[in-house]
Formats: C-alpha cells, structure tokens, sequence
C-alpha cells in the first residue's frame, strides 16, 4: 500500500483482536470466535461482536430483539462462559521483539486456548490467550432501527446477512440467531494476572464522529477470518477499500472481509487511522448471490451507548466510563510520523504461452513466479518490467513446485541480467513474500476469493540463495515435501484429533 496507509495499519495491527468463548469443562462443545478492538491498554477494554454470546444468553436470542433492548449485562450470559482474548505482537512490549531464526508455519493446533508453545505471527510470537470477563452486551438503536428500515420490508426479503454461504446448510434458529444480533456488540474486560503487565495490551485510539466521514473516503478493515483458527495466519488481515454509503450509523464499505471478522476494527486513513467504525456483516447476500459490501457498525454512536450502559450498571463499572476512546481526529501515544518512501518491490510481469501472472526479480538474472502461472519445468517465459514499458526478456523455468505441494512456486532464470530493476533485499524474518492463491475450504467446497495466502522468502531465501551460488536444485525440490501440519492449514482443515481405526 502507499504511503498514506501506513500510519492506519499500524494503528489497526496493534488495536486488532480474537475473542473466543467456549463453555467451562465441555470442550467437545466446541468454541465461538469473532474478531474484535482493543480500546484502551489499561484495564483491557476490548469491543467485540455480540454473535458469538446468543448461544450463551440465560433468556434466548430473543431477548436482543425486545422492546427498548439497547444493553444487558454480563449476568445475561451463563456461568459456564469462558471468555479468552488474544492479540498480535507489539514494538511497545518486550515480548513483541522480534527474534532471530527461521520462522515456523503454524499448524492448526495453534488455534488452541493453551498458551504453550507460543505461535507466531509474521515471525514473531503471540501473547497467549488472556482471560476476560464480559461487561455488557450492547447495540446501537439507530443502527437498528436504519437497518430495519432499509432490510426490514418485504420487498427486501431476499436480502441476506448470514456468515456463510446460501448453499451451506444452516438451521432456521441459527439463521434468525445471526439476524437477531446483527447489531449487537460486546463489551469485555481482559483479566491480568499478578505477574502479567497491563502495558502488554494496546494504547488507547481515537474515534471518528458520527457524519465526518464523507463517501468516498480511504477505509482500512482489520479482522481475523474464521476467527479463533490458526492465529498466527489470521490475525489481523488487513483489507482497503472506500466508504461506499452511509444511513446514519449504518455504513457500508467494499472492502473485503471474510467470516470471523465481525467486530473487527474500520479505520480511517485520514486522522492517522482513528476508529470508524466495526464489522457488523462481512458477507452480504441478495437473490443468492454475493454482494461485494461489508455491513458497518459506526463506532462513535456504539461507544456513547457502552458509556452509558457502564454508569447504570453499577459503581463498579462507572469508572470505565471514563477510559473508552474520546472522538477526536487522531489516537493517542502512537508513534505516527511517516515512514518515509515505500519500499519498491521489483514486480514484472510472467507470461508463459497464454497464461500470464506477476512475478518478483530476486536476482539479476532469476525471478520467482507462481507455479500456476508457469508450471512446467524448461518452460519458455516472457518477462515484462514495470520500467521501462517496452523491455521485455526472455527466461524458461528452472523449478516449478508439484501440484501437490502447498508452496505454488516456479523459479525462471533470465537469459540477460533486467537493467534499471531495484534489487529487492530479501528479509530475515515472517513477512509476505509471493500471493499464491485464493482459498478454498475443502470440507465445504467454498471458496473465498478474496482471502489468498502468502508464501514468505524466509521459507524460499535459503534455497533461492544455494541456487543462485551453485545450481543445485535439491533445496527448491524440498518445498515438494512439506510437513502435513502445513498442507492441513493450506486447505483449512483441522488435524485428526487421533488415528483412523480399521472397520475390520
């Protein structure tokens, strides 16, 4: 991205959050997740979805469409809620400093509520899920009562707002569950432990007034899809797109998400990434098809409502009050000066008979393409720089990955060295390398087009480099067998829990 996304990505990384719930000593229940923001660092204000508790609540989902419903207490829920919250890795904390070394691939057992071993995120580690308590459900009455204006009459009946597909199978309760808390938000308090320090959680944000965002306007969301899954590939994906319109609190955005990113944070580029607003629906439906919009919550009526609800609940949680983000024009205790010129990656575009994809220069005379876009070995390819328009060099392919192997990676060597092409410096940690693909979820068969994974060159320097020296291929033809921990999380699945047992 350019430079006038840096500042609201930092600011929405270290705001970013998973909230998991799960009910005490009945694991074989499984878990709800969502994705959510991080308020204030001390005492761990965190803002998530309301989903994820309806099948928690004491009196029913249909207690969040009652009269005059705008908060309940934490009390609402059943005893049995466990609440964990986890977040990414910060500059501002010492556990957030990154180490040297190889990064590993997660597998999916990392999305496990135990803390050890740590995972890792774009190579460094996660802070271990933190308990919390819930302090309130909360909702927005505009956002309501505009949403049942606008998705509430008949002629509106084919809209749909659930998390997953028309064709995927879901009950008429759990339909009417997701509608039902559609506008419904929680607030969570983090617990600390004695030997824990609160200034591992993120600084306090600013919030954008209600009406100051005009259409059209740069927007950046952060959430985790699929929520509690895997984490360290999760968490906190960032997507851009522009305030597409606007309803009172009511907005909506065409920037992507994907299910488990409600509650996640919508921030502006302008203000230096201050709060807009939260993921309200990442999926919209019409006629059963796909409506490229995100449904938005703004934020700044949400958190007049939490500051409300905080002093009528009791003297306890008056005090809180005080300590959820203000709505001024930029976030406190950040530094956000810009970074400088964004660095140019050596991009060039790969053309192999037909097909045509992108590639990264990583040497003067050798570039790294997608195995689908030049997949066969002594392939004849077609290089065309960015600069200048008419260059154009010819390479064949060296190294292309198996079908089978999750790293879709092809290795072309160039017949003559690419003048004025800015020699990429290839980092020693996790960062995102070459896009692979779009997902695919093969237990269900859906795919998510916009949600593509990233092979980083931490995994392909150490081969790239033995090549490039020697001509040894036999680094590269490691990538063909990989670990099935890693294959497992590429197709989104979850590992057996044990061995299959012969029916004989």
């Amino acid at each position: 991205m350019g430079r006038q996304w840096g500042p609201a990505m930092r600011v929405a990384e270290q705001a970013g959050c998973v909230v998991s719930a799960s009910r005490a000593g009945q694991p074989e229940a499984g878990s709800w997740s969502c994705s959510g923001v991080i308020l204030n660092q001390s005492p761990g204000l965190v803002l998530c979805h309301g989903g994820i508790f309806t099948p928690f609540l004491r009196a029913g989902s249909g207690v969040l469409t009652a009269a005059g419903a705008t908060f309940l207490p934490g009390d609402s829920c059943s005893d049995d809620l466990r609440l964990h919250v986890q977040w990414g890795p910060t500059a501002l904390s010492p556990t957030g400093r990154t180490e040297r070394g190889r990064p590993r691939l997660c597998t999916p057992g990392c999305a496990s509520l135990e803390p050890s071993p740590p995972a890792r995120h774009r190579g460094r580690p996660l802070q271990p899920p933190h308990p919390a308590e819930l302090l309130l459900l909360l909702s927005c009455p505009d956002f309501r009562a505009h949403f049942a204006r606008l998705f509430g009459s008949e002629a509106t009946e084919q809209w749909r707002f659930a998390s997953s597909s028309p064709e995927d199978e879901m009950s008429g309760d759990e339909e009417e569950d997701q509608l039902r808390a559609l506008g419904w938000f929680a607030l969570l308090r983090v617990k600390h432990g004695s030997e824990e320090k609160a200034d591992e959680l993120r600084p306090a944000m600013a919030v954008v007034p209600l009406g100051t965002v005009p259409k059209g306007s740069p927007l950046l969301a952060c959430g985790s899809p699929f929520g509690s899954f895997c984490p360290d590939i999760f968490l906190n994906t960032l997507s851009h797109g522009v305030l597409s319109n606007a309803a009172g609190p009511l907005l909506l955005t065409d920037a992507r998400c994907l299910p488990g990113s409600e509650g996640g944070g919508v921030f502006t580029v302008r203000h230096a990434g201050a709060l807009v607003a939260l993921v309200a629906a990442p999926l919209c439906w019409k006629a059963r098809e796909w409506v490229g919009l995100t449904l938005l919550c703004a934020a700044a009526p949400l958190l007049r409502a939490a500051r409300v609800a905080l002093r009528c609940l009791r003297p306890s949680t008056a005090s809180l009050a005080a300590l959820l983000p203000p709505e001024v024009g930029a976030p406190w205790g950040l530094p956000l000066q810009d970074p400088g010129p964004p660095w140019a990656a050596a991009a060039v575009l790969v053309e192999c008979g037909t097909v045509w994809g992108s590639g990264v220069v990583v040497a003067p005379r050798l570039m790294v393409t997608c195995r689908h876009v030049a997949p066969r070995e002594m392939a004849r390819v077609l290089v065309r720089p960015t600069m200048p328009k008419s260059a154009k060099i010819w390479g064949h392919v060296v190294f292309a990955t198996q079908e089978t192997s999750p790293y879709d990676i092809a290795v072309v060597s160039l017949e003559k060295e690419l003048e004025g092409v800015h020699m990429p410096v290839p980092t020693e940690h996790f960062h995102e390398g070459i896009v692979a693909s779009n997902t695919r979820d093969n237990n269900t068969g859906a795919t998510y087009p916009h949600l593509n994974f990233s092979i980083p060159i931490t995994v392909l320097q150490p081969a790239l480099q033995q090549y490039s020296q020697t001509g040894d291929l036999s680094g590269l033809r490691e990538l063909d067998h990989v670990a099935e921990p890693v294959r497992v999380v590429w197709r989104l699945q979850r590992p057996l829990t044990e061995a299959l047992r012969s029916k004989l």
